[in-house]
């Protein structure tokens, strides 16, 4: 059986995600303890014991994920399968997990990208939002005559839009119009993954240049390609190229089953990329990491 490791992204929050682990594994504890050094605060704090306001700010949330993401692969003891990728952020997750990133430069680099990404887009400029029960194409179409974009295509009738704040909105009516079964916005406190991060994007480049990216020791299946890289500079490239473009996760999940990876495990916390992986495709095994 082949498998491959899955990295979750923003949505998946929650207030006391990993505390549990915290107070009971040593290989857990450290990574949040490294965490919260390497940002010279605690995060952790706020991932155990904020509201969910505070947690789901931009800056907060993703380097939050990742920590409990390698919080709980260290804590399972689990050695790598063939392959890993990883949901937007989770690709940094992903190549930490895999060794091509250490956690320190990873916590780094969520807490610059989340910082980046809201100081590209004002609050209140730009939008996020979902879009059920139209086909991408459809989508695809609506977004280029309103100058948005798709940020996530994640599976069959399930797309994310993204971009300045009216445009998204004309999208969503006229998606409506177009027999959406819903259009709505999603609590995010910038855009993902659309044109207008191109200033978060030319931040990311920078710091991505000035960051050691060792070839992992497992293929990434990539957001950009969806296909395997392992080339340090293809990762860095990619990882700027999703600042400004969608996540192609129905098509990496198509992909994966068609290289002959039959098992997904979803590590990080709650299971969105589980149930997306299982309305993808009904072929392959799809399982929550539970330590």
């Amino acid at each position: 059986m082949s498998s491959i490791f899955i990295f979750p992204g923003q949505g998946s929050q929650s207030v006391g995600m990993g505390r549990e682990l915290y107070e009971n594994n040593a290989d857990a504890r450290a990574v949040f303890d490294e965490v919260d050094d390497a940002l010279n605060e605690k995060l952790s704090n706020i991932i155990f014991n904020g509201t969910m306001e505070d947690l789901t700010l931009t800056r907060n949330v993703q380097p939050a994920i990742m920590a409990v993401s390698i919080a709980m692969l260290r804590a399972s003891g689990l050695s790598l399968p063939q392959y890993v990728a990883g949901h937007s952020l989770g690709e940094y997750s992903a190549l930490c997990a895999a060794g091509a990133l250490s956690l320190r430069d990873t916590a780094k680099l969520l807490r610059l990208r989340g910082d980046a990404m809201q100081r590209a887009v004002p609050v209140g400029q730009g939008l996020t939002a979902v879009i059920l029960g139209l086909d991408i194409d459809v989508v695809r179409d609506i977004c280029a005559k309103n100058d948005c974009d798709i940020a996530n295509d994640n599976c069959a009738g399930q797309v994310v839009i993204s971009g300045l704040k009216d445009t998204v909105e004309k999208t969503m009516i006229e998606a409506k119009n177009a027999g959406a079964r819903r259009a709505m916005p999603l609590a995010l406190s910038v855009p993902v993954h659309c044109r207008i991060q191109q200033p978060a994007a030319e931040e990311m480049r920078a710091a991505l240049e000035n960051t050691e990216i060792k070839t992992p020791n497992v293929p990434l299946i990539s957001n950009k390609t969806c296909s395997p890289i392992s080339d340090p500079n293809e990762i860095r490239a990619a990882l700027v190229y999703q600042m400004t473009h969608g996540v192609r996760w129905r098509e990496s999940v198509l992909a994966m089953h068609d290289m002959g990876i039959n098992e997904t495990v979803e590590v990080g916390p709650g299971a969105v990329l589980t149930g997306l992986t299982k309305r993808i495709c009904e072929d392959m095994i799809a399982t929550k990491l539970e330590v």
